[in-house]
Protein backbone atom coordinates (compact mmCIF):
# COMPACT_ATOMS: atom_id res chain seq x y z
CA UNK A 1 0.00 0.00 0.00
CA UNK A 2 0.73 3.31 -0.89
CA UNK A 3 2.03 5.65 1.93
CA UNK A 4 1.26 9.26 0.91
CA UNK A 5 3.02 11.29 3.75
CA UNK A 6 5.99 8.99 3.51
CA UNK A 7 6.36 9.39 0.05
CA UNK A 8 5.29 13.64 0.40
CA UNK A 9 8.03 13.30 2.99
CA UNK A 10 10.82 12.03 1.14
CA UNK A 11 9.88 13.77 -2.41
CA UNK A 12 10.49 17.34 0.35
CA UNK A 13 13.71 16.26 1.73
CA UNK A 14 15.16 15.62 -1.78
CA UNK A 15 14.03 18.95 -2.82
CA UNK A 16 15.44 20.29 0.54
CA UNK A 17 18.82 18.52 0.08
CA UNK A 18 18.89 19.60 -3.73
CA UNK A 19 17.97 23.36 -2.45
CA UNK A 20 21.05 23.04 0.03
CA UNK A 21 23.10 21.94 -2.33
CA UNK A 22 22.57 24.45 -5.28
CA UNK A 23 22.92 27.30 -2.21
CA UNK A 24 26.47 25.48 -1.17
CA UNK A 25 27.51 25.67 -5.08
CA UNK A 26 26.14 29.46 -5.43
CA UNK A 27 28.10 30.67 -2.36
CA UNK A 28 31.21 28.48 -3.43
CA UNK A 29 31.23 30.29 -6.87
CA UNK A 30 30.12 33.36 -5.48
CA UNK A 31 32.91 33.18 -2.69
CA UNK A 32 35.79 32.11 -6.12
CA UNK A 33 34.54 35.04 -7.91
CA UNK A 34 35.27 37.39 -4.65
CA UNK A 35 38.73 35.80 -4.53
CA UNK A 36 39.71 35.98 -7.81
CA UNK A 37 38.32 40.18 -7.95
CA UNK A 38 40.56 40.51 -4.86
CA UNK A 39 43.80 39.20 -5.87
CA UNK A 40 42.63 41.38 -9.64
CA UNK A 41 42.04 44.43 -7.16
CA UNK A 42 45.95 43.69 -5.38
CA UNK A 43 47.46 42.32 -8.52
CA UNK A 44 46.50 46.00 -10.57
CA UNK A 45 47.77 48.32 -7.21
CA UNK A 46 51.02 46.61 -7.47
CA UNK A 47 51.71 47.48 -11.01
CA UNK A 48 50.33 50.90 -10.77
CA UNK A 49 52.62 51.44 -8.38
CA UNK A 50 55.57 49.71 -10.14
CA UNK A 51 54.58 51.63 -13.64
CA UNK A 52 54.50 54.87 -11.86
CA UNK A 53 58.08 54.09 -10.56
CA UNK A 54 59.24 52.91 -14.62
CA UNK A 55 57.72 55.93 -15.80
CA UNK A 56 59.32 58.64 -13.80
CA UNK A 57 62.90 57.04 -14.55
CA UNK A 58 62.06 56.85 -18.15
CA UNK A 59 64.68 59.31 -20.00
CA UNK A 60 62.78 60.33 -23.60
CA UNK A 61 59.48 60.30 -24.35
CA UNK A 62 59.55 57.59 -27.29
CA UNK A 63 61.06 55.51 -24.20
CA UNK A 64 57.65 56.27 -22.09
CA UNK A 65 55.97 55.22 -25.35
CA UNK A 66 57.45 52.47 -25.66
CA UNK A 67 56.62 51.04 -22.29
CA UNK A 68 53.06 52.50 -22.51
CA UNK A 69 52.81 50.28 -26.12
CA UNK A 70 54.15 47.28 -23.55
CA UNK A 71 51.50 47.87 -20.97
CA UNK A 72 48.88 48.30 -23.13
CA UNK A 73 49.51 44.83 -24.74
CA UNK A 74 49.47 43.21 -20.97
CA UNK A 75 46.92 44.74 -20.00
CA UNK A 76 44.41 43.52 -22.55
CA UNK A 77 46.29 40.01 -22.34
CA UNK A 78 45.67 40.03 -18.50
CA UNK A 79 42.04 41.32 -18.92
CA UNK A 80 41.50 38.11 -21.31
CA UNK A 81 42.99 36.12 -18.89
CA UNK A 82 40.79 37.24 -16.30
CA UNK A 83 37.45 37.24 -18.01
CA UNK A 84 38.08 33.51 -19.07
CA UNK A 85 38.88 32.65 -15.01
CA UNK A 86 35.55 34.21 -14.57
CA UNK A 87 34.33 32.40 -17.53
CA UNK A 88 35.29 29.42 -16.53
CA UNK A 89 33.90 29.71 -12.65
CA UNK A 90 30.43 30.77 -14.01
CA UNK A 91 30.54 27.52 -16.58
CA UNK A 92 31.52 25.39 -13.67
CA UNK A 93 28.79 26.72 -11.32
CA UNK A 94 26.51 26.08 -14.40
CA UNK A 95 27.21 22.83 -14.98
CA UNK A 96 27.08 21.92 -11.13
CA UNK A 97 23.66 23.28 -11.33
CA UNK A 98 22.58 21.46 -14.31
CA UNK A 99 23.82 18.25 -12.65
CA UNK A 100 21.46 18.86 -9.38
CA UNK A 101 18.39 19.69 -11.43
CA UNK A 102 19.20 16.40 -13.75
CA UNK A 103 19.38 14.19 -10.72
CA UNK A 104 15.98 15.99 -9.19
CA UNK A 105 14.38 15.32 -12.37
CA UNK A 106 15.59 11.78 -12.60
CA UNK A 107 14.66 10.78 -9.00
CA UNK A 108 11.24 12.53 -9.42
CA UNK A 109 10.62 10.63 -12.46
CA UNK A 110 11.67 7.40 -10.60
CA UNK A 111 8.96 7.80 -7.55
CA UNK A 112 6.34 8.92 -10.27
CA UNK A 113 6.94 5.80 -11.85
CA UNK A 114 7.36 3.79 -8.61
CA UNK A 115 3.90 5.08 -7.60
CA UNK A 116 2.27 4.38 -10.69
CA UNK A 117 3.49 0.42 -10.23
CA UNK A 118 1.93 0.19 -7.15
CA UNK A 119 -1.05 2.06 -8.18
CA UNK A 120 -1.45 -0.84 -11.13
CA UNK A 121 -1.18 -3.64 -8.92
CA UNK A 122 -4.28 -2.42 -6.67
CA UNK A 123 -6.24 -0.88 -9.95
CA UNK A 124 -9.59 -2.43 -11.02
CA UNK A 125 -9.44 -4.92 -14.07
CA UNK A 126 -9.37 -3.27 -17.47
CA UNK A 127 -7.08 -0.28 -16.58
CA UNK A 128 -3.85 -1.71 -17.65
CA UNK A 129 -4.68 0.39 -20.87
CA UNK A 130 -4.69 3.37 -18.94
CA UNK A 131 -2.07 2.72 -17.29
CA UNK A 132 0.39 1.64 -19.69
CA UNK A 133 -0.66 5.19 -21.88
CA UNK A 134 0.32 7.19 -18.24
CA UNK A 135 3.62 5.25 -18.43
CA UNK A 136 4.11 5.92 -21.55
CA UNK A 137 3.70 9.75 -21.53
CA UNK A 138 6.14 9.93 -18.16
CA UNK A 139 8.66 7.81 -20.42
CA UNK A 140 8.15 10.33 -23.49
CA UNK A 141 8.19 13.23 -21.68
CA UNK A 142 11.60 11.81 -20.17
CA UNK A 143 12.66 11.19 -22.89
CA UNK A 144 12.08 14.46 -24.64
CA UNK A 145 13.65 16.63 -21.96
CA UNK A 146 16.48 13.96 -21.85
CA UNK A 147 16.89 14.84 -25.32
CA UNK A 148 16.90 18.66 -24.66
CA UNK A 149 19.42 18.51 -21.59
CA UNK A 150 21.83 16.53 -24.51
CA UNK A 151 21.22 19.52 -26.97
CA UNK A 152 21.59 21.96 -23.85
CA UNK A 153 25.14 20.17 -23.23
CA UNK A 154 26.64 20.65 -27.26
CA UNK A 155 25.79 23.69 -27.27
CA UNK A 156 27.78 24.71 -24.16
CA UNK A 157 30.73 23.05 -25.11
CA UNK A 158 30.21 24.97 -28.19
CA UNK A 159 29.98 28.18 -26.92
CA UNK A 160 33.01 26.86 -24.69
CA UNK A 161 35.09 26.29 -27.25
CA UNK A 162 33.94 29.06 -29.27
CA UNK A 163 34.90 31.51 -26.11
CA UNK A 164 38.37 29.82 -25.47
CA UNK A 165 38.77 30.45 -29.70
CA UNK A 166 37.84 34.08 -29.09
CA UNK A 167 40.19 34.79 -26.28
CA UNK A 168 43.04 32.37 -28.36
CA UNK A 169 42.53 34.80 -31.44
CA UNK A 170 41.86 38.48 -29.31
CA UNK A 171 45.27 37.54 -27.52
CA UNK A 172 47.14 36.88 -31.11
CA UNK A 173 45.95 39.83 -32.35
CA UNK A 174 47.40 41.65 -29.62
CA UNK A 175 50.36 40.49 -29.74
CA UNK A 176 50.79 40.95 -33.46
CA UNK A 177 49.80 44.76 -32.82
CA UNK A 178 51.70 45.28 -30.46
CA UNK A 179 54.82 43.98 -32.43
CA UNK A 180 53.52 46.02 -35.40
CA UNK A 181 53.36 49.15 -32.97
CA UNK A 182 56.97 48.81 -31.67
CA UNK A 183 58.51 47.84 -34.84
CA UNK A 184 57.45 51.50 -36.26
Amino acid sequence: MINPTEQLSKLSLNGFEALFRAAQISLDSTERLVKLNFELSKQSLEENVKLTRELSSLKTPQDALTRLNKLATQNLEQAVANSRSVYDIVSETQAELGKIAESNFNELNKSVISNIDLLSKNAPAGSETAVNALKSGIAAGAAAINSMTKAAQQVAEFADSSVKAANSATVDAVKIAAKRSSAA
